[in-house]
């Protein structure tokens, strides 16, 4: 089985460490080198061609987001996750404009940063769920604004996708839209963590979309969950 090749960048070292052990615990995950400053990542990539990258967006020389721009141009096959403390919309928006598929707080636990990786070496995206929450209410508040000015109505009506999901996993999409995890999903509702992963799979497929991100935006778009 090929292994996803990895690198991490920060300047705790600490926390570097801390992140290197929860992925050498998957045996299809390699890290392959770690760097102190986003000033080091460009020679790093280039000699170890990794398929993911790991970037704090805080460091001394030179930040993240700047980092992640210069890799991008260089290598526009590399894959970036930012690890950040902030989650407002505006530090995610900048990453992920910059070039980044993937945005990671630093409260996170050992399962979103093993989902993170596996999603966005796949080519999908991955926001941490309480970043997803902030983005996607943003999005619901300038929508009802939008939307009020030019018909009147104050509320976008839910009306659930039942003509595409399950009444769970219609339960299941709001949760990821309420920002939650698959553990805390699946304490929510009284089920597995694996079963809430087998209800994520199947909605995915049936929106048409490649992660919870998108099928929570697409959600929203459409007025299937509500926005708290």
């Amino acid at each position: 089985m090929k292994k996803t090749r990895i690198v991490i960048i920060d300047d705790h070292q600490l926390f570097r460490e801390g992140v290197k052990r929860i992925l050498d615990f998957e045996t299809n995950f390699e890290v392959v080198a770690e760097g102190e400053d986003g000033s080091e990542a460009l020679a790093i990539v280039e000699k170890h061609q990794p398929d993911v990258v790991i970037m704090d967006i805080n460091m001394p020389t030179l930040n993240g987001v700047e980092a992640t721009a210069q890799l991008i141009a260089e290598f526009p096959d590399t894959k970036v996750i930012i690890l950040s403390i902030h989650d407002d919309e505006n530090y995610v928006t900048h990453a992920l404009k910059t070039g980044a598929q993937g945005y990671l707080l630093k409260e996170m636990d050992a399962e979103q940063l093993v989902d993170a990786v596996n999603i966005v070496a796949e080519g999908g995206s991955y926001l941490h769920p309480k970043v997803t929450h902030n983005l996607v209410k943003e999005y619901r508040r300038l929508a009802t604004t939008a939307n009020s000015k030019t018909s009147g109505r104050k509320e976008i009506e839910i009306r659930r996708p039942l003509h595409l999901l399950t009444r769970r996993e219609c339960e299941v999409l709001q949760l990821l839209a309420d920002g939650q995890s698959n553990r805390t999903i699946g304490e929510s509702l009284f089920i597995s963590e694996k079963t809430v992963k087998n209800h994520v799979s199947n909605i995915l497929t049936k929106m048409n979309v490649n992660d919870r991100t998108q099928a929570v935006v697409v959600a929203i778009k459409n007025g299937w969950v509500e926005v708290k």
